[in-house]
Protein backbone atom coordinates (compact mmCIF):
# COMPACT_ATOMS: atom_id res chain seq x y z
CA UNK A 1 0.00 0.00 0.00
CA UNK A 2 1.49 3.45 -1.10
CA UNK A 3 1.39 5.98 1.10
CA UNK A 4 2.06 9.38 -0.38
CA UNK A 5 2.62 12.89 2.28
CA UNK A 6 2.35 15.53 0.63
CA UNK A 7 3.23 19.55 3.18
CA UNK A 8 1.47 22.00 1.74
CA UNK A 9 0.79 25.82 2.93
CA UNK A 10 -2.66 26.51 4.01
CA UNK A 11 -5.22 27.49 1.57
CA UNK A 12 -5.48 25.11 -0.97
CA UNK A 13 -9.17 23.76 -1.56
CA UNK A 14 -10.49 20.36 -1.16
CA UNK A 15 -11.28 20.26 -4.79
CA UNK A 16 -7.62 21.21 -5.54
CA UNK A 17 -6.41 18.66 -3.43
CA UNK A 18 -8.68 16.10 -4.79
CA UNK A 19 -7.03 16.80 -8.33
CA UNK A 20 -4.01 16.60 -7.40
CA UNK A 21 -4.23 13.65 -5.18
CA UNK A 22 -6.12 11.75 -8.55
CA UNK A 23 -3.27 12.64 -11.07
CA UNK A 24 -0.71 11.38 -8.54
CA UNK A 25 -2.54 8.68 -7.69
CA UNK A 26 -3.17 7.39 -11.13
CA UNK A 27 0.99 8.18 -12.35
CA UNK A 28 1.66 5.77 -9.15
CA UNK A 29 -0.90 3.21 -10.37
CA UNK A 30 0.83 3.22 -13.81
CA UNK A 31 4.69 3.39 -13.04
CA UNK A 32 4.37 1.28 -9.68
CA UNK A 33 2.04 -0.90 -10.80
CA UNK A 34 -0.17 -0.62 -7.46
CA UNK A 35 -4.14 -0.81 -7.68
CA UNK A 36 -5.29 2.80 -7.12
CA UNK A 37 -7.66 1.72 -4.38
CA UNK A 38 -4.47 1.00 -2.19
CA UNK A 39 -2.63 4.07 -2.79
CA UNK A 40 -3.30 7.07 0.33
CA UNK A 41 -2.92 10.42 -0.31
CA UNK A 42 -1.83 12.57 2.63
CA UNK A 43 -1.87 16.37 3.17
CA UNK A 44 -0.45 18.28 5.71
CA UNK A 45 -1.51 21.89 5.99
CA UNK A 46 1.42 24.27 7.30
CA UNK A 47 0.59 27.68 9.04
CA UNK A 48 2.69 30.52 7.63
CA UNK A 49 5.82 30.35 9.80
CA UNK A 50 6.50 26.98 9.76
CA UNK A 51 9.54 27.19 7.16
CA UNK A 52 12.70 28.95 7.10
CA UNK A 53 14.96 29.70 4.94
CA UNK A 54 18.53 31.16 5.10
CA UNK A 55 17.56 32.47 8.43
CA UNK A 56 14.69 34.37 7.20
CA UNK A 57 10.71 33.17 7.62
CA UNK A 58 9.41 32.60 4.22
CA UNK A 59 6.49 35.01 3.66
CA UNK A 60 3.46 34.71 0.65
Amino acid sequence: MPFVHIELFEGRTVAQKAAIAKEITASISKHAGAPKSAIHVIFTDLPEGTLFQEGEMRKK
